[in-house]
């Protein structure tokens, strides 16, 4: 009855995940990693790290395909962003793994809080429409990329509620497009995070399975979702940091004492 209920959260979990991965293009690893530890129950920050990026790395997948349907896939600087990424990724979560899981989730939840209010900041900007990466500005989108490799390996995150900012600010590309682009390097990121927890024997793989199939479900809805709101300039970026604020004062509530203790 545990292990049926224990499916049941996970597979319930991996639906809020994708639907928000398929909305937003991020947010699935934030929601990820407190979901396995509040609500399905995993006792070790780190499992349900290295659990969260593989689960969330699938699901991304799988909302990249809708957005790549509907026209909002940049090939072209989804894959130079996200192979620049690929070695902060494994760079992060070596140095990730060695840190206090507790403290990690406290500082995760303090980076959410900063990129939320960014995000918020710049909510209106539309960007511009036939947005290329080139020669001029490949170089920046890689350092970008490399940047948030990093971080989204460290906090063991797919890292799309960081790379839609970062998408945007390197390239001037509208939210909307970011969205579908950053899923490129969110699957990317999340593998390679992945990878480097199940070497260490941190990956849940029946509990990754539940979370992946419930995400196949919430990221059809959540990128149908997406299509509607991309009429309104303001209401993805609204959406999208108000997801991270939320789950951001959750986190740091929960893991104050921890840090501090």
């Amino acid at each position: 009855m545990l292990d049926l209920l224990h499916d049941a959260l996970g597979a319930g979990s991996g639906v809020l995940v994708g639907f928000t991965l398929g909305l937003v293009g991020g947010g699935g690893s934030i929601l990820a990693v407190p979901l396995m530890v509040y609500v399905v129950g995993v006792a070790s920050p780190h499992l349900a790290i290295g659990t969260s990026a593989l689960a969330v790395a699938a699901n991304a997948a799988l909302a990249l395909r809708s957005h790549a349907r509907a026209g909002n896939v940049n090939w072209r600087c989804g894959f130079i962003f996200g192979g620049a990424g690929i070695a902060g990724a494994l760079a992060g979560s070596t140095l990730g793994k060695v840190f206090d899981g507790q403290k990690l989730l406290f500082l995760f939840a303090l980076l959410m809080i900063a990129i939320a209010a960014a995000m918020f900041a710049g909510r209106k900007r539309e960007g511009e429409e036939g947005m290329r990466c080139t020669a001029q500005n490949s170089p920046r989108v890689v350092l970008f990329g490399l940047g948030t490799g990093l971080l989204s390996g460290f906090f063991g995150i797919g890292g799309g509620f960081l790379i839609v900012p970062a998408l945007v600010a390197s390239t001037r590309m509208p939210t909307y497009r970011a969205i579908g682009t950053s899923l490129v390097a969110v699957t990317a990121f999340g593998l390679s995070t992945a990878t480097n927890y199940a070497l260490s024997g941190l990956v849940d793989w029946t509990l990754a399975a539940m979370f992946i199939a419930g995400g196949l479900l919430g990221s059809m809805v959540g990128a149908a979702a997406g299509r509607k709101l991309a009429a309104d300039k303001g209401a993805l970026g609204t959406a999208f940091a108000a997801v991270v604020l939320v789950v951001a004062l959750y986190m740091l509530s929960r893991s104050w004492a921890a840090f501090f203790g």
